[in-house]
């Protein structure tokens, strides 16, 4: 068997991808060089962006099997570096595609990326539940999906994927989201702050602040979905929001009971008044399955009353003067809480459970939407010729 050649080498690292970054490590600079002997042992040298790099261990694995399959390749020796300050720099130059600093990418013109808001009116409806298996179910699709956690204070959706304690890789102030097993990606204040129990007591403009570094300091690349967890009710959150997103289509969450559907109608009627679209209602804990029937029986116990999803629907709908419709009425489900209690949400615990079933049928929903253009700008000059 012949001695491969350095090029194969490269072209089979060219396979590997950075496990955050997700983009060939070749094209950013991460190896450092290449070796390749007469008797066909190879040796590499990566550079990893920072030490301590928490997913070494997967690169190092992704590369040891990518060299192994090149023809004639007898063994690997790979050993692991730490890029210099001005090759970090050139890495962030290269992520950041010269675009100025502090810049939001879904918020250009040509972003193609589709922005969903989820938002309430009051906590303790479920949100966070919902925001995590929707994006769950979205990347099952095949879509590429981020999660930014903007509940700032309540932020629960590390804990529901089973995260809470890893801390996002920063390259110089570019900061890479944290990456799950099922491809979704994270970023929530609760992995910026030094300690996990630590309280965030923060107003205004600190809030607006940490909004716009989980959008515009971290570094998304190409992703179909972003997908946002807001703090319940109208505050300065979903404010920022409207002002920085406005292009960002709004989902609100609410159960059956009355007090609920009154104050997500609230949250639905912010989102129009910031000049977002609202796509649709979710009423989550919707009914509880009898657990004396048979499935075949439907017989429902609503625990939390009735008609609130509809009600919030038929109200924003007369109110916009567009159909905002109810996506789906999600059971509820004890594993749907065991799941997000121990970080293995219901869409991949239990995927034929009812309420996954509710939640992977809204994903399916989103998915086959087009891009709407309300928010977007065009790009049209206005010409003098008639």
């Amino acid at each position: 068997m012949s001695t491969p050649t350095q090029q194969q080498v490269m072209d089979a690292l060219a396979t590997v991808n950075d496990p955050e970054i997700k983009r060939p490590i070749t094209e950013l600079g991460m190896v450092d060089s290449v070796e390749v002997a007469d008797d066909g042992s190879v040796a590499v040298h990566v550079l990893l962006t920072v030490a301590g790099c928490p997913l070494k261990d997967t690169i190092n694995r992704d590369v040891t099997a990518a060299v192994t399959k090149v023809p004639g390749v007898a063994s690997v020796d790979l050993s692991l570096g730490v890029m210099s300050a001005e090759q970090r720099a050139g890495l962030k130059e290269i992520l950041s595609d010269g675009r100025a600093q502090r810049e939001i990418p879904f918020a250009q013109p040509g972003s193609l990326t589709k922005v969903y808001a989820i938002a309430s009116g009051k906590g303790g409806v479920g949100k966070s539940s919902v925001t995590v298996n929707l994006a769950l179910s979205l990347a099952k699709q095949g879509l590429r999906v981020g999660i930014v956690d903007a509940d700032i204070y309540g932020h629960s959706v590390p804990a529901m994927l089973g995260i809470a304690d890893t801390r996002p890789t920063q390259v110089d102030d570019l900061i890479m989201p944290v990456p799950t097993p099922s491809g979704v990606s994270v970023i929530s204040i609760g992995m910026l702050k030094p300690r996990r129990d630590q309280v965030v007591a923060w107003r205004g403009p600190m809030l607006d602040r940490a909004l716009v570094q989980m959008l515009a300091d971290v570094y998304w690349g190409d992703l179909d979905a972003l997908l946002l967890d807001l703090p319940p009710g109208t505050g300065d959150v979903a404010i920022s929001l409207g002002q920085h997103l406005p292009s960002a289509e709004v989902i609100v969450v609410t159960t059956p009971q009355e007090a609920a559907a009154e104050v997500a109608e609230r949250a639905g009627t912010m989102a129009s008044m910031m000049h977002q679209r609202v796509i649709g209602v979710v009423e989550n804990m919707s009914y509880l399955p009898c657990p004396h029937c048979p499935p075949e029986d439907d017989h429902r116990l609503e625990v939390f009353g009735s008609g609130g999803g509809t009600r919030v629907a038929q109200t924003l709908s007369e109110r916009f003067g567009y159909d905002v419709p109810v996506l789906a009425r999600v059971p509820l489900d004890i594993s749907m809480r065991e799941g997000g209690d121990v970080g293995k949400p219901i869409v991949e615990a239990d995927p034929t459970a009812p309420a996954a079933r509710e939640l992977t049928r809204i994903a399916t929903t989103l998915s086959g939407r087009g891009r709407g253009l309300a928010g977007m700008q065009l790009g049209l000059t206005p010409s003098n010729k008639f």
